[in-house]
């Protein structure tokens, strides 16, 4: 997750080609790719199941009546060809950073003032949004720029430690071969990201959009669209986290989900994403028109979420 509230002025955007970034900030809470979750189906008829998604095909076992279903392919050859900018997250999208973050978050905690995380409450925060760890965590608006700022200089100082996900520079490489246009919408350093990247796959991205507060990504997005030229509606924003996907409802944009991120996919299959990716080449493959994971398989099926710790 980011911290950084109030304006964005200090961060920039930058196209292909354009000098080096500046900074911005975030603070978080993961699944390999290819790991599957569980999920429970309503058929056609409205009985239930439940099954888990199959990491190969990635749709949820039983399959919904051949008589509803869609057709993903047909439907994926459609939209890419009206696609002009696909939209990327940094942290938990391309960059396995969640380790090293859970490795400083309580040094953080001690340094600011917050309440520290145990390990037992992991996994539970990942089922929450921005909002609710921040609150968890008993985080004031105001220390949000603080806690963003130095946690950005203890991700460039330990860049090297941080590692691009297993299938990202090979999706990286596709999406650019098919002549696809790519942002990085984060909210870390583009400094730092670049160096995550290394100069090959920094190469492959048109546009960087780094800065982005906390809450402050629909803003940053809707400034990206502009200078890109780009209606909401052909472009696919993908990411890891809740806010991710409000960033890009707010502006009425598609949104890929993926389920390798700091946010678990269970909570993020709940709010309804376009696309859930179980893994990077998944991206490549649905952008090239072939079938990938549809949240919605057919009318009346769902994905139920995971309750949160408080019951609800």
């Amino acid at each position: 997750m980011a911290t950084r509230t109030g304006h964005d002025s200090d961060a920039v955007f930058a196209e292909r080609g354009a000098g080096p970034l500046s900074r911005a900030g975030e603070v978080c809470f993961r699944r390999k790719p290819g790991e599957g979750f569980a999920a429970s189906e309503r058929g056609a008829t409205g009985t239930g199941g439940t099954g888990v998604l199959d990491p190969e095909t990635s749709r949820p076992s039983p399959q919904p009546s051949p008589a509803r279903e869609r057709e993903p392919g047909a439907l994926a050859r459609t939209f890419a060809a009206s696609l002009r900018l696909v939209v990327l997250d940094f942290d938990g999208t391309l960059a396995d950073s969640f380790d090293w973050f859970c490795s400083v978050m309580n040094g953080v905690a001690e340094r600011y003032r917050f309440r520290q995380v145990e390990a037992h409450e992991v996994e539970g925060l990942r089922l929450q949004g921005a909002r609710a760890i921040v609150a968890h965590l008993g985080i004031p608006r105001w220390k949000l720029p603080l806690i963003a700022r130095h946690m950005h200089a203890l991700a460039a100082r330990d860049a090297a430690q941080i590692a691009l996900f297993p299938g990202v520079p090979e999706m990286l490489a596709g999406l650019a071969q098919a002549g696809v246009p790519m942002a990085i919408l984060s909210s870390n350093r583009a400094d730092t990201v670049r160096r995550v990247l290394g100069p090959d796959n920094a190469a492959q991205i048109d546009a960087y959009a780094c800065g982005a507060s906390l809450f402050g990504k629909a803003r940053r997005l809707r400034r990206l669209l502009a200078r890109r030229g780009v209606v909401p509606a052909q472009a696919l924003c993908i990411g890891d986290e809740i806010r991710d996907l409000e960033a890009a409802r707010a502006l009425g944009c598609p949104f890929g989900a993926v389920a390798w991120g700091y946010t678990d996919p269970q909570a993020l299959a709940a709010q309804g994403p376009e696309y859930l990716f179980s893994n990077p080449g998944e991206i490549a493959r649905l952008l090239a028109g072939a079938p990938a994971h549809w949240p919605r398989l057919a009318p009346g099926t769902t994905l139920a979420p995971l309750p949160l710790p408080n019951g609800s």
